[in-house]
């Protein structure tokens, strides 16, 4: 419920080349207001036009990472959200050009979760990344004992940039 409350009115721009995800993401965001985009020009268009409190980002087949550029230039706080480009590699990239989360497409039916854990994070109620402790179990499961491992070089790095993680491990 807390989340829903933190989530009403804002506005968000959800970019995907998959309609089916983009109708989803609506619907499980259907207390904020929403804009969409199926390719980077019109994203590129909208993030230029209009204000938002949080972009969703695919990565692959949207130019994910050009328009996590513009949104940090925009002041929007992005939110990765990939299937395709779930790598410690692509987190690196993630994490290191700014974006706020990176999520896999497995658990997109958490999106309000993991925007309001932005959204909090923004407004300084709570350590940024929280989302990162929610999903470290996926992550491990997912890519193993090395994950980890990589993890750590990649924190080291984010931390240097955004300063400590506590929540993280």
């Amino acid at each position: 419920m807390d989340n829903i409350k933190i989530l009403e009115g804002k506005k968000l721009l959800i970019v995907d080349d998959e309609q089916d995800v983009t109708e989803t993401l609506k619907d499980l965001l259907d207390m904020c207001t929403i804009d969409t985009a199926a390719d980077f020009q019109t994203a590129e268009k909208l993030l230029n036009q209009n204000k938002y409190d949080i972009a969703v980002l695919d990565i692959m087949g949207v130019k994910g990472y050009d328009l996590l550029e513009i949104a940090n230039k925009k002041g929007v706080p992005a939110l990765m959200l990939t299937a395709h480009a779930l790598s410690p590699d692509d987190f690196g990239k993630s994490i290191s050009g700014g974006a706020k989360a990176y999520i896999p497409k497995e658990k997109m039916t958490e999106i309000a979760v993991f925007a309001a854990d932005l959204l909090r994070a923004q407004r300084g109620d709570e350590k940024p990344y929280k989302w990162f402790s929610r999903l470290k179990s996926f992550f491990e499961l997912q890519f193993g004992k090395d994950w980890l491992k990589t993890y750590r070089e990649i924190r080291a790095e984010a931390e240097r940039r955004y300063g400590p993680f506590d929540d993280l491990e």
